[in-house]
This record gives C-alpha cells, structure tokens and sequence, in this order.
C-alpha cells in the first residue's frame, strides 16, 4: 500500500517531536546563593549547626536560605539580616518560651512580653496556650512600661486620633499602651509604646486574652537606652485610655 507524501512528512515531524514530548520543558536550575556576610551571621550559624566563623560561604547561604523558606522570611536570599535573626529567636522560643523563667508562673492567664528578645506569647500556668510570635516594643523616650498590667479595655477596630492609624485588634494593658495588629516591618524601628503585633497574630491573640487578664513585661528593647522601674499592678478599677492610643 502506498503512503502518501503528506502522511511520510507527518510521521517523520511526529519521530522528531517524540522525544521533546517524553522528555518535557527543562527545568530551571535553581539561582545560585551569593548573598554576602549578614550582621546576624555568628547567631545563623550557631542555630544551624554550621561552622561558627562569621563569614558567609556557599553552604551557608543555602543553609540560611533554606531556613527563611521554612519560616516565610521574605526575601529568601541566605542573607543572615535582622528579620531572620528575628525569626531565628521565635523558632528557638518555641519549645519553652519561659526557659529562663523570666515570666511569673500563676495559675490563670498571663501575657508574657519579653522586650530583650522582641516577643510575647501567653502562658495559663506552665502551659503555652499561645505561641511565641514576634513584636515590636516602643522606641527611645515611648518604651513600653515594664512590669505587672491588667488588660482593662479592648476594641476590635479601634483608631488612634493622635497618631492617626488604625489599631485593629487593640487591647490596652496600660494608660495608653496595648497589644494591636499592625501591617508595618516589625523588624526596624519601634514604637510609641504599644506592643505591635502582625495582623493575623492580634487577632488570634485577641481571641485568646480577655479583660482582666495579666500582662508581664520585662526587659529592655535592643537599640534603646533607657531601663524604666517596673510598675507595680493597680487595685484601681480601669477606665479607657485618657490618650486615644499609643500606637
């Protein structure tokens, strides 16, 4: 039986074509690691076992790379900069945030904010019923007050005339300080005393604290120069803030 030209040109484009069929699109190589030496290099190193020299090699990179993908660090360059450092301290708080028992153990709830490491989470008795998670404390001359506070006012919307932001999720502990989402870089800078928290983590925070319960701060924020007296709690019942907040 004959074959028509038509049909020999076919079969033989289809034979040439087979093996990209099987084969399929190549695959990108991944991007080489080639972010330099980071300020937190030492910490990354010692964290994932990696030899501690304080200077950034290829398998450095990739092991630092590695651990910002894990933990939803952006971007994921093998950068050992301040966020990762952050993250880094969350990640190691986990197992036993109280370890050093900075935080008092009473039998209800209480928010522990550990200003020295720029974290909080809240623990009912030696139990965690709400996991580290990073924050951002008040900056020089607004330092978050240390000490015993009482959660004494709460508002889900609330917004701050003075500083003319939202505050969602806020719930105040002291005059005008309080625990409240913000959608900012928790990584730099501070605040003028409120204890800022990622959108998601007030609200679940929100959903786990409730009015009267204790709050504990302790500690001083990094890059701050000033140590306040611990506050003692006050048997005084709470009214709303005088301020509109302290952001």
């Amino acid at each position: 039986m004959r074959i028509s030209r038509p049909l020999r040109t076919a079969a033989v484009l289809a034979g040439l074509l087979l093996p990209f069929a099987l084969t399929g699109p190549a695959t990108a190589a991944p991007t080489p690691c080639t972010t330099g030496t980071g300020p937190y290099q030492r910490e990354l190193e010692r964290h994932l076992r990696l030899a501690v020299d304080g200077r950034q090699s290829a398998a450095d990179c990739e092991a630092i790379r590695a651990f910002q993908s894990r933990n939803g660090v952006r971007p994921a360059d093998g950068y050992a900069g301040l966020a990762t450092y952050r993250t880094m301290l969350v990640v190691e708080a986990r197992p036993n945030p109280n370890a050093a028992g900075r935080c008092p153990v009473r039998a209800y709830r209480v928010a522990c904010v550990d200003l020295d490491r720029q974290l909080m989470w809240v623990q009912n008795g030696r139990r965690v019923v709400f996991a580290p998670v990073p924050i951002r404390s008040g900056r020089d001359g607004y330092e978050t007050r240390t000490g015993w506070h009482t959660v004494y006012w709460r508002e889900i919307d609330h917004y701050s005339d003075l500083y003319e932001a939202p505050m969602p999720y806020a719930q105040f502990f002291d005059e005008g300080q309080a625990f409240h989402g913000s959608s900012g870089d928790l990584y730099s800078g501070g605040s003028h005393g409120c204890v800022n928290l990622r959108l998601d983590d007030a609200r679940r925070l929100w959903n786990t604290l409730a009015e009267d319960d204790s709050v504990f701060v302790w500690g001083v924020k990094p890059g701050t120069e000033r140590d306040l007296r611990p506050t003692a709690p006050s048997p005084a019942a709470h009214t709303p803030p005088p301020t509109p907040g302290a952001r």
